[in-house]
């Protein structure tokens, strides 16, 4: 006899949107902080949705309900972090920002960033564990990359590009060796503990990453 479609292979076909109906933002929510403390105390692999489920305090059909899967939850972990961290980087509205001078704008994009690098230990670990975990999983590190040049450096590039008080060859190149020097300095001074090896104030290196991109000349 023929088995019913869905019930094939062993699987049963959820009816559309039935699922939907009963997702919860709290429990969504408390399965994503449960996520996010057991793959930064345990990793990637090491994770299990059964350990999320514990940490979250629900049943495990229920992390399952909002999550398809450990990359997927993974995946939700990035978007919400690079939208809690990046995606209000610039605290002005775009048509203000393009009026204001290009020393300022910039000076307050980089110290926000570098402020989440800096003084929020959860996104440098969580930056550990996308770095550590990227040639087994190169997915997860795509997801971050993606994540970022969707929300805070596109936003740079517009930026760059329309700025009336800048003239540059190319924009685009111009806001990736910005937020490329930004990152070096985050990996070096506080992911590899280098700040006390190699001795660099940041605003010291801010003012003259400044001074680079806008030819003017550095207060140092």
């Amino acid at each position: 006899m023929t088995q019913p479609q869905g019930r094939q292979n062993g699987m049963r076909q959820r009816k559309p949107g039935r699922a939907d109906r009963h997702l919860s933002p709290e429990k969504s929510e408390a399965i994503l902080e449960g996520g996010m403390q057991e793959f930064l105390a345990h990793g990637y692999t090491a994770t299990s949705m059964d350990r999320v489920a514990i940490a979250a305090k629900v049943s495990k059909a229920t992390v399952y309900s909002h999550f398809q899967d450990k990359e997927t939850l993974f995946i939700a972990l990035i978007q919400r972090l690079v939208e809690q961290k990046f995606r209000s980087i610039f605290g002005t509205a775009d048509a203000q920002m393009l009026q204001t001078e290009p020393h300022i704008v910039l000076r307050e994009f980089a110290n926000r960033a570098l402020d989440v690098g800096t003084n929020e230990p959860q996104f440098l670990n969580f930056m550990r564990l996308i770095l550590g975990e990227s040639e087994r999983f190169p997915q997860l590190a795509r997801a971050f990359v993606r994540n970022i040049e969707q929300t805070a450096f596109r936003k740079l590039c517009q930026y760059l590009t329309d700025c009336p008080h800048l003239d540059l060859a190319d924009p685009e190149a111009t806001a990736r060796v910005f937020v490329g020097a930004l990152v070096h300095f985050l990996i070096v001074q506080e992911m590899l503990h280098g700040k006390d090896i190699l001795v660099m104030e940041r605003d010291r290196f801010v003012n003259n990453l400044i001074a680079i991109i806008t030819g003017a000349r550095s207060d140092r």
